[in-house]
């Protein structure tokens, strides 16, 4: 994983654990609020933090912003400044720029500014519990339209010692299996794209993509 700069600007609860988990994951962040008790929190655990307007460009001149690769624009709840902070740090040359919105207009107008994606935290929060709701077996759950996606579960004990071919995912489940994850003398593998005489392990775990509906269908397999 190459490290990179990011800038995460508010630390409510949401910049708060971005950063945290980008600094976890090995990445230099610099965390901007004008909250000092904010910025006190997260002190320990980001490679700069700051107490600024991010408003003003000179103040996130100052800090670095313009030598960040990644900015994450967390200002949610007082979307006036939300939208200046975007203009400012696109003006500052920020090649990606992540904000989150708290409605849908206010997300229409960040990809309008040409943001490089809108988060509604909310919102996909509540659309991974109502997708654990369905599949509580479900490791992860990655979106790759309003039709599609890829789930994570542990392989069914139906299909332990098949091979992918005798399990015919694709003819019978209407599924394609991605990946396989499994235990190797203590160390995780992952074998992307296996060959249709790979044998499926007890204890892997397999990332399958499909319609959701037909996803949602991987609990009635036994």
């Amino acid at each position: 994983m190459s490290k990179r700069l990011y800038a995460v600007i508010g630390l409510g609860r949401f910049g708060s654990a971005v950063a945290s988990t980008l600094v976890s994951l090995g990445q230099d962040v610099i965390g901007l609020d004008d909250n000092e008790d904010r910025v006190r929190e997260i002190g320990e655990l980001t490679t700069h933090a700051l107490q600024i307007d991010a408003t003003d460009i000179r103040a996130l001149r100052q800090a670095g912003v313009n030598a960040a690769d990644v900015a994450v624009i967390s200002i949610g709840e007082n979307i006036e400044a939300s939208l200046l902070v975007v203009m400012q740090v696109k003006d500052l040359g920020v090649p990606h720029i992540i904000a989150k919105a708290v409605t849908p207009l206010h997300g229409r107008i960040l990809e309008k500014l040409g943001v490089t994606r809108v988060i509604f935290p909310e919102r996909e929060m509540a659309e991974r519990t109502a997708r654990s709701l369905v599949i509580p077996n479900a490791l992860d759950y990655i979106t790759l339209s309003s039709d599609f996606s890829i789930v994570e579960v542990t392989v069914p004990t139906k299909f332990v010692g098949q091979t992918l071919r005798s399990i015919e995912l694709r003819a019978r489940y209407g599924l394609t299996l991605v990946a396989i994850k499994r235990q190797v003398a203590g160390k995780e593998e992952t074998l992307v794209s296996p060959p249709a005489d790979q044998v499926l392990l007890e204890g892997d775990i397999v990332a399958l993509l499909g319609k959701n509906e037909m996803l949602a269908r991987i609990e009635t397999i036994r």
